[in-house]
């Protein structure tokens, strides 16, 4: 809970017990078989029990569930089940008392735990846990939330951290599922995969002997929106296809202005039709962090239940969804990096030192040049008869390569005050740009045909603002062992930052220009090292 409390929607606006029983009715005969009631916090709802059910009654849909922060589970479960309720999702991200309150604003941790043991009473297996993990917060929890699963049927959900307004969201707060999965591999090397459903959200994993298991929502390094089947609807009846688009349309001022069935169902074909390839305004960022520092891959939807298509969608709706798929994500040379409005993150190492000034700020001195500067006389990429040919670098030895290349974008004076205040309507245009660099690094095999796909072990790339010119300098890294170079990784991450630069900017002024893309210096290959002067 924020802070400041969250503003309450009139209840004027809400959905009312006929109309969600309404659009559940036509969701339900339209192939849905599953509907979670979430919230906010659904049990506080005075008619949720009735809500559950007239559900009940619904032909053809199998499951009703709920996600409930349990302050009231314990007291309602029992009506609850009475009437149809057949899962249960509670929230709990600490098991100790004094942390619940700070994290959740109120008391109530014994109560949440009273709920747990009044669910498993009541026969629910598995009842699952979903814990957000946060760095700094309750990660050092995460070996204590596991043992739970011991000796109790329960299904503990370890969720990445996500960015959600109010929550003041950093990425160095995230902790990625592969770190988490390790830390608990350390103690239970045992641990197996589970298998899960086509759809599911969750990687899950067991610890032989133990009666539940724990599973990983990896909603931000490893998204899952090619087999995302979610539909989401707002308590005051927006439709959202996807957790993180801001895209939704009003059900309920359709129904109140007495839509027919038809006339609902074009209306959530034509939304369904609209769900994008990948969840929208998120970044995907690709970096090699140090041990122990969080490494973020790539970014996702979460949350909304159930659709099986059937005819009575729109065409492109049932082939959109056809076996509860969704488009597979395109390659990443095809993938556009989305606007948002984070906090501001300037490098992509965790221990560099960031300031309003500069990115990860470095050494921009020029160096002279060392070694011995052996060039061929004939171009290595066309064979004998000058066709295009990729060069055989089969018999290479492999030795540590490093590069560094920069750019130069000259913004002008308005542009550049923008940036500097982080003031442009896109977003914060450094760290797009930044994480751009960081992309195009790791795809440059896919954009330039002959180059050969190298196995990059860490990029970074620096922005330094340059008050006298209007400017930014770019300034990116690429490191690897293997049997060729990567000037081609470094200089394609420094282009592609300055081009992301210009696309942030141009709505501002088409008078940027961007220049000096060149190698600065370039180690470990066999016609020895370049350093530019």
């Amino acid at each position: 809970m924020p802070e400041e409390g969250v503003p309450l929607t009139p209840k004027a606006n809400l959905l009312t017990t006929e109309e969600i029983l309404t659009l559940a009715r036509l969701f339900v005969k339209e192939g849905v078989d599953k509907i979670r009631l979430t919230g906010g916090e659904p049990l506080i709802r005075p008619d949720v029990v009735d809500i559950v059910a007239q559900l009940q009654r619904l032909e053809g849909l199998r499951t009703i569930g709920v996600t409930t922060n349990g302050i009231n589970l314990a007291r309602l479960l029992p009506q609850l089940q009475k009437a149809g309720l057949s899962a249960i999702n509670i929230s709990l991200d600490t098991l100790v008392p004094a942390k619940f309150e700070f994290i959740v604003r109120r008391k109530g941790f014994h109560k949440v735990m009273e709920g747990i043991h009044k669910a498993i009473e009541l026969g629910y297996n598995p009842v699952k846990v979903n814990c957000v993990v946060m760095r700094g917060l309750n990660e050092d929890e995460l070996l204590d939330f596991a043992a739970l699963t011991e000796g109790l049927p329960l299904d503990v959900r370890f969720i990445e951290y996500m960015p959600f307004d109010g929550n003041k969201w950093n990425f160095k707060k995230m902790v990625s599922y592969k770190e988490m999965l390790d830390t608990v591999r350390q103690q239970w090397p045992e641990l197996e995969k589970v298998p899960e459903e086509e759809s599911s959200t969750a990687k899950a994993f067991k610890i032989p002997g133990f009666q539940g298991q724990i599973s990983f929502i990896t909603s931000m390094s490893e998204h899952f929106c090619g087999t995302c089947n979610r539909l989401r609807i707002t308590a005051d009846g927006n439709l959202k296809v996807c957790l993180f688009g801001n895209s939704e349309v009003s059900l309920r001022d359709h129904l109140r202005a007495g839509a027919s069935e038809q006339e609902l169902l074009r209306i959530i074909g034509a939304a369904v039709g609209r769900k994008k390839r990948q969840h929208a305004e998120l970044f995907l960022m690709f970096h090699n962090s140090p041990p122990g520092n969080p490494s973020i891959f790539s970014w996702d939807p979460l949350h909304v239940q159930g659709l099986r298509p059937r005819m009575s969608f729109s065409s492109q709706v049932a082939t959109l969804w056809k076996g509860c798929r969704v488009p597979q994500t395109p390659p990443l040379a095809q993938q556009r990096l989305g606007s948002g409005s984070f906090q501001k993150h300037y490098t992509s190492r965790a221990d560099s030192n960031a300031n309003s000034k500069c990115l990860s700020p470095g050494s921009w001195a020029s160096a002279a040049p060392s070694g011995p500067q052996l060039t061929s006389e004939q171009l290595t990429h066309v064979d004998s008869e000058g066709r295009a040919a990729m060069v055989d670098v089969g018999r290479k030895p492999d030795t540590e390569r490093v590069a560094v290349a920069s750019a130069v974008v000259l913004l002008g004076p308005v542009a550049f005050k923008l940036v500097q205040q982080n003031q442009l309507k896109k977003g914060d245009a450094l760290v797009v740009a930044q994480l751009a660099g960081v992309q195009a690094a790791k795809v440059t095999s896919q954009l330039i045909p002959l180059c050969h796909h190298v196995a990059l072990s860490h990029i970074q790339v620096q922005l330094e603002l340059d008050s006298t010119r209007h400017a930014v300098k770019i300034r990116a890294s690429c490191r690897a062992r293997g049997p060729t170079g990567v000037e081609m990784e470094a200089l394609t991450s420094a282009a592609v930052a300055a081009l992301t630069l210009y696309d942030m900017c141009k709505a501002v002024s088409r008078d940027i220009v961007l220049e000096e893309i060149k190698l600065i210096s370039k180690t470990g290959g066999q016609r020895g090292d370049f350093h530019r002067a």
